[in-house]
């Protein structure tokens, strides 16, 4: 299986810290927040990985070059400006192939080993990772019922981790250009065609300088 980590991003929230520095190779307890996933991927045994680059994208690509030094191997996308999630994914298609891969947003940290996110139910086109609402998102994403499925509406609600199993078909009707994943979950929901897993493990949203440092002493405390 591949795996795609969107990095295309402005870091806008990241401010200051991402006026000279792309996100993605903001230090974390002494490496790259990035590269963390790179050896998470690793060691899950996912090593063909796709990562998207626009903003600043040459210092990404110098750093992480072919990816060898982390165990995988990078192909990488080039946006001319962010496409924004959906369109991302769209563009990077001919580099992910046919077959469902795992989709993580690069600000993200969490402990879940990729390795144990089920395959694709029948007819699914996604199956997302899901954690309790952080004190930032009290209202949370989406419902998983019971069974196992993910629900645009209706309650209780959980917090989207940034970590999925994405089947290609999701996007490959779309036209090419800047759009968002979001709207196209919600259809695949309402279709009753999304699964879901419920993380109880340790998870941050990197999305802010304040919660980057929470998890530095998070992280440098073991």
């Amino acid at each position: 299986m591949k795996a795609m980590i969107l990095a295309a991003g402005l870091g806008k929230r990241m401010r200051p810290l991402t006026d000279h520095c792309p996100k993605p190779l903001l230090p974390v307890a002494g490496k790259p927040l990035i590269v963390h996933h790179l050896e998470r991927l690793a060691e899950a045994g996912i090593h063909d990985v796709v990562i998207n680059v626009s903003y600043r994208a040459e210092q990404i690509v110098t750093a992480l070059g072919d990816g060898s030094e982390h165990g995988v191997s990078i192909a990488w996308s080039r946006e001319t400006h962010p496409l924004e999630t959906g369109g991302g994914i769209r563009q990077a298609l001919p580099l992910l192939g046919e077959a469902p891969f795992l989709l993580v947003n690069g600000d993200v940290w969490s402990d879940f080993d990729p390795a144990t996110l089920p395959s694709l139910g029948n007819d699914d086109l996604a199956h997302l990772l899901l954690v309790d609402n952080p004190a930032h998102h009290p209202t949370g994403d989406f419902r998983l019922d019971a069974a196992g499925r993910v629900h645009a509406r209706g309650e209780p609600r959980l917090t989207f981790a940034g970590l999925s199993l994405i089947d290609p078909a999701l996007v490959a009707d779309q036209t090419p250009g800047e759009f968002p994943l979001a709207p196209l979950l919600r259809e695949a929901m309402n279709a009753g065609r999304v699964g879901g897993t419920h993380h109880r493990g340790r998870w941050v949203d990197v999305g802010t300088p304040e919660r980057l440092a929470e998890l530095e002493r998070e992280l440098r405390q073991g």
